[in-house]
């Protein structure tokens, strides 16, 4: 069964050879590994079973610390954001809106006339895609964006006091959001849209639910619509406690939910798949904060299987995922037990990176 076989068949209920799985790495954790396997980082999740691949197509590089080497070095967006390495992320150092009036928020310049240049890594990415399950992800798409051109301290203000300059910006956010899903769907052959807007900590929503639907909900609906309207399955991605907007993700039409952290309120995998398991799939639910750092590997084997049966107990809908990127941190062996509880044992990982060393092209992620 090919991977973008697997991860269909388990999106509709149907049998899969293997539960399909997404790994994010830390971009540290990715070269710890590729040393291990004697392959280069970029090539880590193919040699250990990863089901989905795909391309995030806006340029505005969240956490990765893929752009520079040492501390204090730093890039200028497509968007005006400036990024500077702290260790091993990226993080903001200036928002190009941080101090504009509201009335100002009107006049910001989306990159509109960069929408090829924006496009590219998805262009590189179907380009050896093979059988893999591909996605474009045209995260953040909306209150997230936002945040990120305002400063998070005036965007929260922004919402209380200026809410209609703020539904404003949080729509145009999301209105080219959505045109970068229209031109990714439009062109390549994709197999789901992934869409995410962080709006919630690890124990509450960064804004009540209350105005998340009257300023984000309409906006944020509009990107998902483009995904629905081409026929294909839209992720949403939010870290946190998002359990409270959870029925008005199922009602504008998301059909997989990640990273679903369990250390969060609310967000017990086991609960929400009870709860929501007939409307939405699942990708995530392994515990990266705690369990996989901390834990002995033969526990992680467990509750990765304890997992795995419990969100697949209706016969699918569900991915195997970290509840975020695997950190550096994390023990080599627990990596492993982690794959090995969705029966991908080392032995298949180390003779797939022994193929991507001799240059053969392998199936990509092949039972």
């Amino acid at each position: 069964m090919t991977s973008r076989e697997r991860v269909l068949n388990a999106l509709a209920r149907r049998p899969v050879d293997r539960v399909p799985v997404f790994l994010w790495f830390h971009p540290e954790t990715a070269e710890r590994l590729g040393r291990r396997l004697g392959i280069p980082a970029g090539r880590v999740g193919e040699a250990m079973g990863n089901d989905v691949r795909q391309a995030w197509v806006n340029n505005n590089y969240a956490m990765e610390g893929i752009v520079h080497e040492r501390d204090g070095e730093s890039h200028l967006d497509s968007w005006g954001i400036r990024w500077v390495k702290e260790g091993p992320f990226n993080q903001i150092a200036a928002s190009p809106l941080a101090g504009a009036a509201p009335e100002e928020l009107a006049g910001y310049r989306f990159p509109e006339d960069r929408l090829e240049e924006l496009l590219a890594p998805l262009a590189a990415a179907a380009a050896g895609a093979g059988e893999a399950f591909l996605g474009a992800d045209v995260s953040p798409c909306a209150f997230e964006m936002y945040l990120r051109l305002r400063g998070m301290e005036a965007a929260l203000m922004d919402l209380a006091a200026w809410p209609e300059a703020a539904a404003g910006l949080i729509g145009r956010c999301a209105g080219f959001a959505a045109r970068l899903a229209e031109a990714s769907l439009d062109q390549f052959r994709l197999d789901w849209l992934w869409t995410g807007d962080d709006v919630a900590g690890q124990s509450a929503m960064l804004m009540s639910p209350a105005q998340w639907r009257r300023l984000i909900k309409p906006a944020l609906a509009e990107v998902v619509r483009v995904g629905r309207e081409r026929g294909r399955p839209v992720a949403y991605h939010s870290c946190g406690a998002i359990r409270p907007i959870i029925p008005d993700l199922v009602e504008m039409g998301v059909t997989v939910l990640n990273p679903v952290q369990p250390n969060c309120p609310g967000m017990d995998p086991a609960e929400l798949k009870r709860e929501f398991g007939r409307q939405l799939a699942f990708m995530g639910g392994v515990d990266t904060q705690g369990l996989l750092v901390r834990e002995p590997a033969e526990r992680i084997y467990y509750h990765v299987r304890e997992i795995i049966e419990t969100m697949s107990a209706d016969g699918g809908g569900y991915i195997l995922a970290g509840s975020h990127t695997i950190p550096p941190e994390t023990p080599e062996a627990n990596i492993f037990a982690m794959l090995e509880a969705a029966a991908i044992s080392r032995e298949e990982i180390f003779d797939r990176a022994a193929g991507i060393k001799s240059g053969k092209r392998l199936r990509q992620a092949q039972a």
